[in-house]
């Protein structure tokens, strides 16, 4: 299993201000969570709260690790999903390349937290953009940045900043291919951004390869998902033999993509190309994959297995039984004001509902488990309150807890500043700190 624990010097105190400490409980450095013997489910942990399943979540760190090691590639896992720089760093432990990060601030966090390699897969803005990354890129000589750029305008930006000041540490510029999002649309218009950035290459400021993010392309439609996925992916895979006649020279390069669960398409459409390139090597950035979910991320593995998408080793395998849902959401039972209807304690402030309603799992009384909630649904939720429909004849009381299933991960997470690790009994082993900033 990996070692989640703690890393570094960012151990704070936390108390009963924070979601899941105990009220009244003494303050406590984050290290000694996991030493207290708390459930979510016994009373004394304050409620709503945030859960991590340690063993659930190792497991999808494996099975993800040996799938890209068994195709050659690398993995950039985006570090938007949790925000944690002690996730962050177990990934890297087990074997990922590097960080993905959507801005300059997750950037800052991950810096300050000692790593040194990390994507930032988006375009930043302009000028005063240019200048803020370079403001934190100064504390950090030893880092390797590579940045998104999809028009002149940014690569100008960014050679005026780093043209103008020493001591900035290298930064690599990823020409970025895109279809429903930002990126360059055509293979023309990535040209002229290469261009630009060539003319003004120097030791610090290079361009070091070509992105993409296909889950942008998606739609409603499954197979005009794919068609448009497979378009783009082509696209970037004709792209990298022109860069490399236009560069003239074997320097190293990333082609970047994969960063959601189309990884397979991805895989599949690229490989040729990077293995025609010796020098060149293929990262995914996938980061919610290793949450997985009860709503979104379920649908998309279910989609993945109809494609018969999961295949290393030899194998077809099913990446909807094989990787496991994470988190969950714990609250109780507030009030039952009608017949099959239960109120309980959270609500939008405390759980996604961007890609679906979270899911009841299963219900505890009295620091016991009961059962399986089969059949209750969220109907919808208010800012503290989830409006549960319950099957007849539900055995289900005033102060119960209910586990809920989460949908997107990326957007569940970012409301709570601890996240609780899980052992197998549920009893909590360990605290994570959030940077959602």
């Amino acid at each position: 299993m990996p070692d989640l624990s703690v890393t570094g010097p960012d151990n704070p105190v936390i108390d009963d201000r924070i979601r899941g400490f105990p009220p009244g409980h003494a303050p406590l450095p984050l290290d000694a969570v996991g030493k207290q013997g708390w459930k979510p489910y016994d009373g004394a942990m304050a409620l709503p709260l945030i859960s991590l399943d340690r063993a659930a979540f190792a497991g999808n760190v494996a099975l993800m690790m040996e799938y890209v090691r068994d195709h050659g590639v690398a993995i950039a896992p985006h570090a938007k999903t949790p925000m944690s720089a002690a996730i962050a760093g177990t990934l890297l432990a087990a074997g990922a390349w590097g960080t993905t990060v959507a801005d300059i601030r997750q950037a800052a966090v991950l810096l300050k937290a000692g790593q040194r390699r990390l994507i930032l897969a988006n375009e930043i803005g302009g000028a005063a953009a240019a200048r803020r990354l370079a403001a934190l890129a100064a504390n950090y000589p030893d880092a390797a940045l590579h940045v998104f750029v999809d028009s002149i305008d940014l690569v100008e930006a960014l050679r005026v900043v780093w043209h103008g000041r020493s001591g900035l540490p290298p930064l690599g510029l990823l020409v970025e291919l895109g279809a429903g999002r930002a990126g360059a649309r055509s293979a023309e218009a990535a040209g002229a951004i290469l261009d630009a950035i060539l003319a003004a290459e120097t030791p610090t400021f290079r361009f070091t390869g070509i992105a993409a993010y296909e889950g942008a392309a998606a739609t409603a439609d499954a197979e005009e998902t794919l068609r448009r996925i497979d378009g783009l992916v082509a696209m970037t895979a004709a792209f990298l033999p022109e860069v490399r006649a236009r560069i003239g020279d074997a320097r190293p390069l990333i082609v970047t993509a994969g960063g959601s669960v189309f990884f397979d398409r991805v895989i599949a459409g690229l490989s040729a190309a990077v293995a025609a390139d010796p020098d060149s090597l293929l990262v995914l950035r996938s980061g919610a994959i290793f949450f997985h979910d009860h709503g979104v991320y379920e649908r998309g593995l279910a989609g993945l297995d109809a494609r018969a998408g999961f295949r290393f080793g030899g194998q077809v395998r099913s990446a909807g039984s094989d990787f496991k849902p994470v988190l969950r959401v714990w609250a109780e039972v507030l009030s039952l004001p009608e017949p099959a209807l239960a109120i309980c304690g959270m609500g939008l402030r405390d759980v996604a509902m961007d890609q679906g309603l979270p899911r009841p799992l299963a219900l505890y009384r009295d620091g016991v488990p009961l059962a399986a909630l089969a059949g209750a649904d969220v109907l919808r939720l208010n800012d503290q309150h989830a409006f549960v429909a319950l099957p007849a004849g539900s055995d289900v009381r005033v102060g119960d807890v209910v586990e809920f299933g989460i949908s997107h991960p990326c957007t569940c997470l970012d409301r709570h500043a601890i996240l609780y690790g899980l052992a197998p009994d549920h009893t909590v082993t360990a605290a994570y700190t959030t940077s959602f900033g």
